[in-house]
């Protein structure tokens, strides 16, 4: 049996080690692109930090990892998939022939369009070629504008931040991680950050990136009318499924790779896994693309029992994002933003940047979005993930959105609780 993964992130190596586990006489071949081994974009800030250097970015530690597994690496760009005869074209002109494919190739960086976005001295923040770059200009003292504080910008604002830059973050959104929290919350992210001494412009857009006049090698336009002077401009505005070189396939897409339960596109020979696939989403029943690395695990493993003929279900990824921004700990599980018929609480403490948000639909908790308190985030996901019946513990909740662990204990393990704790 040859097996061809695309991809060499997380669902990608993920997949070629559970494939060497259920097959051990199989054929596996590990394509990517880039010339590092395959590494962890999500280790990339500790990398700008100095915290690990480049080996402590790498998904598997020891050098012969693949070559013991015998397990073919090789660094190429596939072009094309070509389902009808059941082969992959690369950039290099050579032709590989599967008997199962899994694409995984992730996600790549937005390139927002703005004139200018293509100058020296603005990179995106993705691959560890990016982050090379970034630290031989992000010196101390230097100018550095982020563009978007989204999940992504505000992972490696820390890591400027540390580096000693004068670090400018503008954002066009109305509040900080818009995608994992609400205008409270994320207005008090742009707070905390604002009193470590960086400079958050919200609702604030970039019109175009010039060469600078002055000292500055950069300069930005924002749509107020201001001006930011740049050594370096990083730009962060979110990312996308790597799909482009599947259009002549015949594989069904939609925002990602469409796949069934068993992550199995269009083509039964054919899956996809990680930032790349449209799968399951646990809370909605719906078909979504997650873009999270424990989801990609969670991917690899199951396409390749899949594909290696030992049957797994998905039963679906729930959305999930923890963010550290400067020591500043924010969550956001499965439907947070609530839904129509539901019910919500929150607890609002802004002085000591303390936040929860709970999101009901009948007497189950469906979503939720903290800062400030870790001490809840697995409990959080627990009551979500199992669906669990709050019975009376939710409108106790809905009093003291903080009892989470006493609502979780007293309905699985049947404590006696009852109406006098109120």
């Amino acid at each position: 049996m040859r097996h061809v993964i695309i991809g060499a992130g997380p669902a990608g190596v993920t997949a070629t080690d559970t494939l060497r586990k259920l097959d051990p006489d199989c054929q596996i071949t590990l394509i990517g692109d880039e010339p590092e081994p395959p590494y962890s974009r999500m280790a990339i800030p500790y990398y700008l930090v100095d915290q690990i250097d480049e080996h402590g970015t790498y998904l598997r530690k020891t050098p012969d990892h693949f070559e013991s597994r015998a397990i073919d690496r090789l660094q190429d760009r596939v072009t094309r998939v070509q389902a009808d005869k059941k082969s992959v074209l690369m950039a290099s002109g050579a032709e590989l022939a599967y008997d199962k494919l899994l694409i995984a190739t992730g996600s790549k960086p937005i390139v927002p369009p703005i004139p200018g976005i293509e100058s020296q001295g603005v990179h995106a923040c993705w691959t560890l070629e990016d982050a090379r770059n970034i630290i031989r200009l992000a010196s101390p003292g230097a100018r550095v504008v982020l563009i978007g504080a989204g999940f992504i910008g505000s992972i490696i604002l820390e890591a400027l931040a540390r580096r000693g830059t004068d670090l400018s973050v503008v954002e066009v959104e109305d509040r900080m991680v818009p995608r994992m929290m609400n205008q409270v919350s994320g207005n008090l992210i742009r707070h905390w950050c604002e009193k470590k001494g960086l400079q958050i412009l919200t609702s604030t857009r970039v019109e175009t990136i010039e060469p600078g006049t002055g000292n500055g090698n950069l300069s930005v336009q924002l749509d107020n009318g201001n001006t930011l002077a740049a050594e370096l401009v990083i730009s962060a505005t979110g990312v996308h499924p790597h799909i482009d070189y599947l259009d002549s396939s015949g594989i069904e897409v939609d925002v990602g790779v469409l796949v069934n339960n068993q992550l199995q596109s269009s083509d039964a020979d054919i899956y996809a896994a990680g930032d790349v696939a449209q799968g399951l989403d646990f809370s909605t029943g719906g078909y979504s693309v997650q873009a999270i690395q424990p989801t990609a695990v969670e991917h690899g493993r199951i396409a390749a029992g899949n594909m290696a003929g030992h049957t797994q279900v998905h039963r679906g990824s729930i959305n999930m994002n923890v963010l550290d921004t400067m020591g500043l700990i924010s969550s956001s599980f499965g439907l947070w933003m609530g839904v129509d018929d539901g019910d919500s609480t929150e607890l609002h403490d802004a002085e000591r940047f303390r936040y929860l948000n709970l999101q009901f639909q009948d007497d189950r908790l469906i979503g939720a979005s903290s800062l400030g308190l870790t001490e809840h985030i697995g409990i959080i996901r627990g009551l979500i993930q199992t669906r669990l019946p709050l019975k009376d513990w939710k409108p106790r909740l809905m009093k003291d959105p903080t009892r989470l662990m006493e609502a979780y204990l007293a309905n699985t393990q049947a404590i006696g609780y009852n109406a006098q704790v109120l």
